[in-house]
């Protein structure tokens, strides 16, 4: 009876912060880019036929939205646990929530992070509609590496996100640390070392990268914790405000799972610190 009552509960919170998703061509007149996909090929990446952008709106919201960008070493998607299933939780919070089916790269580095950049422009569209002033980028793993590039490699204001998200995420390129199928699916495997140096996001921060917030497992043996740790420590060195929360154990890829036996700390560790920024 007591569960019956619980999972009632439940049910009802949800429906209480949760509005119906809606679905947004990326780009709705063709991309201005291609990876040279046109199906999905056996034993190969992921075909995302049209990225698309999964928006779920808050319905009393803050001021804050965030767009997420799901892991898959840029060879699938993990679109449940490190996307869809956050969107209750912030919504909860008064965030407006979205969840991004980015492209792979397939030999074009430039595609993923097209794709998320048109992203936050969408969402800055719909600004006053979601009532979005502050915009942050968010990722997973080699979904960490897109939010982190993000982060780093913007162009202008519309680009430029107000404050990033990374869980576990895949920062560098460099050989000796970064998670080897997110670097050989995104560069190739014998990239020029210019092209590992630009898309090694340790060496882009700048005084105007966003803000952040890294979330990492110390016995991560996929993505090392020292790409979070060398992200932390060069966010600091110029001055962008950071927090880092490392815990002990949960290995890699744990997003949402209640298995994460640090899900308690985590969540409320970020949301903590979305209040903060959100002053």
């Amino acid at each position: 009876m007591k569960k019956l009552l619980f999972m009632g509960w439940l049910l009802l919170s949800s429906n209480l912060f949760a509005q119906k998703a809606i679905e947004i061509k990326v780009w709705p007149d063709g991309a201005p880019n291609t990876n040279e996909m046109t199906q999905q090929v056996k034993d190969g990446p992921l075909y995302v036929e049209e990225p698309v952008l999964t928006v779920y709106p808050a319905k009393s919201g803050n001021g804050m939205a965030i767009v997420a960008c799901p892991g898959g070493a840029y060879w699938t998607l993990a679109m449940g646990h490190e996307g869809h299933d956050m969107a209750d939780w912030f919504n909860s919070q008064g965030i407006t929530y979205a969840v991004l089916r980015y492209r792979m790269p397939n030999g074009h580095n430039e595609v993923p992070l097209s794709d998320s950049q048109q992203a936050l422009r969408i969402m800055r569209q719909h600004a006053q509609e979601w009532n979005v002033k502050k915009l942050g980028i968010m990722g997973s793993s080699a979904g960490g590496h897109l939010a982190s590039t993000t982060a780093t490699h913007f162009t202008d204001a519309e680009t430029r996100p107000d404050f990033q998200i990374l869980f576990y995420p895949v920062i560098t390129m460099d050989p000796a640390y970064t998670h080897r199928g997110s670097h050989d699916n995104l560069l190739g495997k014998n990239p020029s070392k210019e092209l590992e140096q630009k898309y090694s996001n340790e060496l882009q921060v700048t005084p105007q990268t966003p803000p952040a917030f890294i979330l990492h497992s110390s016995d991560d043996t996929a993505v090392p914790v020292a790409n979070s740790v060398n992200y932390y420590t060069a966010l600091v060195k110029n001055k962008v405000p950071a927090s880092l929360h490392t815990y002990p154990v949960g290995g890699h890829g744990w997003g949402y799972r209640d298995s994460f036996p640090y899900k308690r700390q985590w969540t409320g560790e970020l949301e903590k610190w979305l209040r903060e920024i959100n002053k």
